[in-house]
């Protein structure tokens, strides 16, 4: 694993696809793989037992796998890590950013209208917003030192979605990539994962970094070039490039996540 600091690169985003010359040729077989690995483990797990609902797993489950508690699923600490996340698409898209909450604030009324975590942020009392403005602020002028102009030639994308079904449907995938960028045409790697959290990056976020990877893998049949995470906590930046060991590590991953929810209900 690559870990990028202050030093090197200039910006997180020089480091996001690499020189051109460097990237491997597309993968176009390790998906289906990848899946026989999963619709396996997955009949070893649930033995063909048809259940009530889906079993759904996340990102989180496998940031939290082995965890007993995340205080990143406080609702503080949710709120900071969304409105950041907004900050970063507004950026993404050459948004010039002024007030970072007031505008991640706005943005993130214009998508969703409302919802319980809205609504306890107009619930707050004067001090507590201010507790949250102030964070969210560091945390935002720490992205926005870091991350980069990011050109409009890579085709940037947030906030992209991916669901996929297994095991007939009795268990869902389901991820949210923060920002990615390249295309998925052509005759080398170049799609590129980037997620940001305001946690300190550790083997949750790694595990997440991989599982983005995988999803994407699954949902396109393609080997994305690099997955990477970034902390707006510690302005540290982890980046993986992606092979087949990297996406059959994640599959068990996967795996352990899901008979350990299984277990649990």
């Amino acid at each position: 694993m690559t870990t990028l600091t202050d030093s090197t690169p200039r910006f997180v985003v020089d480091a996001l696809r690499g020189e051109r010359h460097r990237r491997p040729l597309v993968d176009t077989t390790s998906a289906s793989g990848l899946r026989s690995i999963l619709e396996d483990g997955i009949f070893d797990v649930l033995g063909g037992e048809r259940l009530g609902a889906p079993l759904v797993i996340r990102a989180s489950s496998l940031r939290q796998l082995g965890q007993s508690t995340d205080i990143s699923l406080s609702p503080f600490a949710r709120i900071r890590g969304i409105l950041v996340n907004q900050i970063l698409r507004l950026l993404s898209v050459g948004t010039s950013v002024k007030c970072p909450f007031d505008d991640a604030l706005r943005a993130w009324r214009l998508e969703i209208g409302s919802g319980d975590l809205l609504e306890y942020v107009d619930q707050l009392g004067g001090d507590e917003r201010a507790r949250l403005e102030t964070d969210v602020t560091a945390h935002s002028i720490t992205l926005v030192r870091s991350l980069g102009p990011v050109p409009s030639r890579w085709l940037p994308r947030s906030a992209v979605r991916a669901t996929q079904q297994l095991g007939g449907g009795a268990v869902i995938l389901r991820d949210v990539i923060d920002l990615m960028v390249g295309t998925t045409t052509g005759d080398v790697a170049s799609v590129a994962l980037f997620d940001v959290t305001t946690s300190p990056l550790g083997e949750g976020a790694e595990r997440a970094m991989r599982y983005h990877a995988l999803v994407q893998t699954l949902r396109t049949s393609l080997v994305p070039l690099r997955t990477s995470a970034f902390s707006t906590a510690t302005g540290e930046m982890w980046s993986l490039d992606v092979d087949t060991e990297l996406l059959v590590r994640s599959a068990r991953e996967v795996l352990a996540a899901l008979e350990l929810q299984r277990s649990a209900s």
